[in-house]
């Protein structure tokens, strides 16, 4: 019934619990799972979740944050997004949220890396898995430059992906959906201060839209503050669903089948 479109089950603390989580899982209705990859280090773990579980996928890339880790080439991605059950490219994209002392200039490298991760995800059709933070303008500017004009001899598809865990503004929303995007909510939605993004979900087409826990991280009420896991998906399917004036079931049937339609590989 329902699909978390984005978990970090390769978490320790997610990892230690997988039994008891996918006993949690069947008693939600939670059919299937998509297990995102942040750094090469750790993708031999999150691709043993997706070969080992026939209703786990995982993605390959390395996370705009993950500094000292090994730098992928668009080599590195492609012979990853090769293997089985890699049915995505990413996490990928940009944060500026902890700068620091530096500059968003000195973020070159970030931005850089975004661009390998789009040139992967084109050559290999495979969606983009997208987190900004601080950074929606660069995000659009670079996903334009790069995932969308093609030029004379081109013939890739233009990119496409999710906003994962969105949590910017209506406008940003808007323009990630005229790229082609889909937009991913998570626990963050049932929050007592998210109004915005709260306005954002009723905004999204419902076509276009995708719930997910990024567990370990941001359990939704009444979990916030513990440790997050793919049972608690339904919970941010219920949020959307008291939003947006639907049932559950719609939500639930809407969401998964946007998961399929976007992450193709996962019916063949």
């Amino acid at each position: 019934m329902f699909t978390d479109s984005h978990c970090h089950l390769s978490a320790p603390e997610l990892q230690a619990q997988l039994p008891q989580i996918r006993e949690a899982m069947v008693r939600a209705q939670v059919d299937r799972a998509l297990c995102i990859c942040t750094t090469l280090e750790e993708f031999e773990t999150v691709h043993q979740l997706a070969t080992g579980y026939d209703n786990f996928w995982c993605t390959v890339g390395v996370h705009p944050d993950n500094e000292d880790v090994q730098e992928p080439s668009i080599a590195d991605l492609l012979q990853r997004a090769s293997l089985p059950r890699v049915v995505g490219i990413g996490e990928t994209g940009l944060d500026y949220y902890r700068l620091g002392e530096r500059s968003v200039a000195d973020m070159e490298w970030q931005r850089e890396r975004f661009r390998v991760h789009i040139r992967a995800g084109r050559q290999t059709g495979k969606p983009l898995v997208i987190h900004t933070r601080s950074a929606s303008d660069d995000t659009l500017a670079i996903l334009k430059d790069e995932g969308q004009g093609a030029g004379q001899g081109d013939f890739m598809a233009p990119a496409s992906g999710v906003f994962h865990c969105f949590t910017e503004t209506q406008a940003v929303a808007r323009a990630a959906l005229e790229l082609g995007f889909y937009i991913s909510f998570s626990g963050i939605l049932t929050f007592k201060n998210a109004g915005d993004i709260r306005d954002v979900a009723r905004f999204v087409p419902l076509d276009r839209m995708l719930i997910e826990t990024d567990s370990p991280y941001l359990a939704p009420v009444p979990y916030r503050g513990k440790t997050n896991n793919p049972s608690y998906v339904p919970f941010v399917a219920r949020q959307i669903a008291e939003i947006r004036q639907q049932t559950l079931e719609v939500i639930a049937e809407a969401t998964s089948r946007n998961f399929e339609h976007l992450f193709s590989e996962i019916n063949r």
